[in-house]
């Protein structure tokens, strides 16, 4: 059953909502800041502010935290425009220098969290590995939707790949809301 997604900006939180912020919000809200992002966070940490003052529960799992600092990392190695490759940059002592800037952003984003687990011993995973294999998923989208499903949790995503998601989904992505 598909549930539809609605506007992160009209949402009124309350302190029972039960939310689960994907990798892509944890990155606008303390993240790199890319200029063709800027309304997305502004967007984003409205609703941010909105969360903490309602004092909803915000859940985490550790596929997000390494999701949120991989994709740092890398956004950081597109942006030093260095021409080694990602794995050589990471043991570089350009990256040694940022390297510490992203644990503490990891940081920011945990002081904000519960830890939930994954549920992994509880996936369906051939189920999903047949999804998968059908094409069209995103693996760790697939695990987040079967986490939410099971714990009770809202989705904060702009990512467009959970459309027709059948979990609770609140974004500003267009494409999700139509």
């Amino acid at each position: 059953m598909t549930i539809r997604a609605l506007s992160v900006s009209n949402y009124n939180f309350r302190s029972e909502d039960r939310l689960f912020f994907d990798a892509n919000i944890w990155l606008f809200l303390h993240g790199p800041q890319q200029s063709p992002v800027r309304n997305r966070v502004k967007t984003y940490s409205q609703a941010f502010k909105r969360i903490l003052i309602a004092k909803s529960h915000i859940h985490i799992d550790v596929l997000i935290v390494s999701e949120f600092i991989n994709s740092y990392a890398r956004i950081m190695w597109r942006n030093s425009r260095s021409n080694i490759d990602f794995k050589r940059y990471r043991n570089s002592t350009q990256f040694k220098r940022i390297a510490p800037t992203i644990a503490s952003d990891a940081e920011l984003v945990m002081q904000h969290c519960s830890p939930v687990e994954s549920g992994f011993a509880r996936l369906e995973i051939n189920d999903l590995l047949d999804e998968y294999a059908a094409g069209g998923f995103d693996f760790n989208d697939q695990v987040i939707t079967e986490l939410c499903k099971t714990e009770g949790l809202t989705l904060i995503t702009h990512d467009g790949d959970f459309k027709g998601s059948a979990v609770p989904i609140l974004t500003a992505n267009k494409k999700l809301l139509v």
